[in-house]
């Protein structure tokens, strides 16, 4: 592929600025290198803190759409949408959506897809993206035309849209209804976006799909109510929280489990108001998967 020259003044932004802290790199010891690596990225998620209000008010707006049928769908290219899929992925593992819940919009391997804004929006519209559906677009710069794209996109169809950048004054700030904007400053390596951006943008994306299963009722207490069962570690994990929760004995909990096919959150129920398992899944589904309305429901009577 021949080499195509570009107009971008990278000198403008932020995440590609050199470090003070961080010359003559390849001059120090490896453990002069880790301490350093180190003492950068402590400063990240106090920048991720700084950022809280922006990110809750998101969270808000996703957890909203989710609760009403529309789907969240990430959008990133590069390391950021690796960092995307990554979370996507863990969504369904760890919380039991379902399948297209919570997807990734990935430019993929090929890098000349990161500079195609008309290709993001295709994306999304291969989609038919929504005002029922939260998009969140992913870029350090804030400015990458295949995210860009699909935020226009997703924007245009109605759908909330927010960005999560490190650099101000970005052009996702301008189309998106939300931008988290977490200064993580200059990088290790200089424009090596995968480092401090990347670790910023890793524990946004975990506070978003973890905050949101929280208020969708997929956390009982501080457990993972929600989990699927699909291998041993994850049936003694269940059993386990069933226990916890209930305080049945090991033999009672798995009974439930079986009864409940697996479902830790239908067990729970179960056991704890005496419903049978299907009555059980009946009232989880008409009080939108939440255990406590359904445990004071059955309280109450």
């Amino acid at each position: 592929m021949a080499y195509t020259p570009v107009s971008v003044d990278l000198d403008e932004l932020i995440t590609e600025e050199r470090s003070d802290d961080a010359r003559d790199l390849d001059l120090r010891s490896t453990r002069e290198l880790v301490e350093l690596m180190a003492q950068l990225d402590a400063a990240v998620p106090r920048a991720v803190e700084s950022a809280g209000g922006a990110t809750a008010d998101v969270i808000e707006e996703v957890v909203e759409r989710l609760r009403s049928g529309g789907r969240l769908v990430y959008v990133g290219a590069g390391s950021s949408g690796r960092q995307a899929a990554a979370d996507a992925a863990e969504c369904e593992a760890t919380f039991g959506t379902p399948a297209g819940l919570v997807i990734a919009v990935f430019a993929g391997d090929d890098d000349s897809v990161e500079d195609d804004a008309e290709a993001g929006a295709a994306a999304i519209r291969a989609l038919t993206v929504g005002p029922a559906d939260a998009v969140v677009g992913i870029s350090a710069s804030g400015r990458t035309p295949y995210v860009v794209g699909a935020i226009e996109a997703a924007a245009g169809s109605g759908a909330f849209t927010a960005g999560v950048v490190s650099a101000p004054g970005s052009s996702l700030a301008s189309i998106a209804d939300r931008e988290i904007h977490v200064v993580v400053g200059p990088e290790l390596i200089a424009g090596s976006t995968r480092l401090r951006a990347g670790t910023a943008q890793k524990l946004v994306l975990n506070q978003i799909s973890t905050v949101s299963m929280i208020r969708l009722g997929k956390v009982f207490d501080n457990l993972m109510i929600d989990l699927v069962a699909g291998n041993e570690k994850l049936r003694v994990r269940a059993r386990r929280i069933v226990q916890t929760v209930t305080g049945a004995a090991p033999d009672e909990a798995d009974e439930a489990l079986a009864a409940a096919d697996g479902s830790a959150k239908v067990a729970i129920v179960s056991l704890l108001t005496g419903l049978d398992a299907a009555e059980a899944r009946t009232r989880l589904a008409a009080n939108g998967g939440d255990i406590r309305p359904v445990l004071e429901g059955a309280r109450a009577r």
